[in-house]
């Protein structure tokens, strides 16, 4: 993934921590035995980095019930201070941007600030994400996506396709206010095409760890 690099380019971190911490951002909670595997390493040289981090804040423990009988299993999961090495878009301004709107011009004003962010992205995704097909539309979607911050990713799933986003740059701004997340899903679907369907199956807000959107194609598509 070449974004990595840039994302953790200014962490302070070591190559290989900052390619653990990029596994967990965009796999999920893992173990130190997946994560010496997926990076070639030795177990007791993933246990090393995975120790090192998580004395430094970034990575914490997690227990996985184990299959039948035996002993959980036990994984790690990038802490708040871990998520924060990858891009927020301002969180903090932006909050309070949104709640200046708020307050001096309503639920309303907000309402059309949101409506004319999408107006505003969705001329830029139509303009970038002209593929004939959905499959072309998709992945230059993604790459679009990718370069705002989301790590965004397309993969097959049966007949349909998957949207993955392993980050959400503005996260703290779709907390605030929940139409940024209703305003992507209709882009989604606009740049997809009438004849298909786009939902949403994991969300940030919801406790996931990433978005995903499902797309489910027309027959014949």
């Amino acid at each position: 993934m070449i974004y990595a690099s840039k994302e953790l380019e200014n962490s302070g971190a070591s190559p290989t921590a900052d390619r653990i911490l990029f596994l967990i951002k965009s796999k999920g909670p893992t173990s130190a035995a997946r994560l010496a595997q997926a990076l070639d390493l030795t177990p007791e040289a993933a246990r090393q980095q995975v120790q090192k981090l998580v004395a430094g804040g970034l990575l914490e423990g997690q227990l996985e019930a184990a299959a039948g009988v035996g002993r959980p299993r036990q994984n790690w999961a990038l802490t708040e201070a871990g998520n924060r090495r990858f891009p927020d878009t301002h969180a903090q301004l932006t909050v309070q941007l949104i709640g200046t709107v708020r307050q001096l011009f309503g639920e309303q004003g907000l309402d059309r600030l949101i409506s004319q962010r999408e107006a505003d992205a969705r001329t830029l995704y139509q303009q970038r994400c002209n593929g004939k097909t959905v499959a072309q539309r998709l992945a230059q979607l993604a790459a679009v996506r990718s370069e705002e911050g989301y790590m965004a990713r397309v993969e097959r799933d049966g007949k349909d396709w998957l949207l993955i986003e392993d980050h959400c740059p503005i996260c703290a701004a779709a907390r605030s206010c929940q139409g940024f997340c209703r305003s992507e899903l209709s882009l989604f679907q606009d740049i997809v095409g009438g004849d298909s369907r786009v939902t949403r199956e994991q969300h940030v807000l919801a406790g996931a760890s990433r978005c995903v959107y499902r797309i489910e194609l027309s027959r014949g598509r």
